[in-house]
């Protein structure tokens, strides 16, 4: 695994801080990790074996939705259309 050393404002950095301990995240390489991961799957980059088992590992690890299908679906479609709005 290589290392990348940058500088981060002190919010950024707190901000940050705060996922993982949240325990969302086991650490801030991983939060790291994962916000790549997801700009590569949404500039339609295609993703290792292993980068996958990362994604399903996390999806997994985040539980069960208490919300409905048409809820998550109806998410999804905002989301799109606020990405298509931003484009234009």
């Amino acid at each position: 695994m290589a290392d990348i050393i940058g500088s981060l404002p002190d919010t950024t950095k707190d901000w940050i801080e705060d996922q993982v301990r949240s325990g969302r995240f086991a650490n801030v390489a991983e939060f790291v990790s994962e916000l790549v991961i997801r700009e590569r799957l949404r500039e339609g980059e295609e993703l290792s074996l292993d980068e996958m088992r990362q994604v399903v590992n996390a999806s997994r690890e985040s539980g069960i939705s208490s919300r409905s299908m048409d809820e998550i679906f109806a998410e999804a479609e905002k989301i799109v259309a606020l990405r298509k709005a931003k484009r234009a």
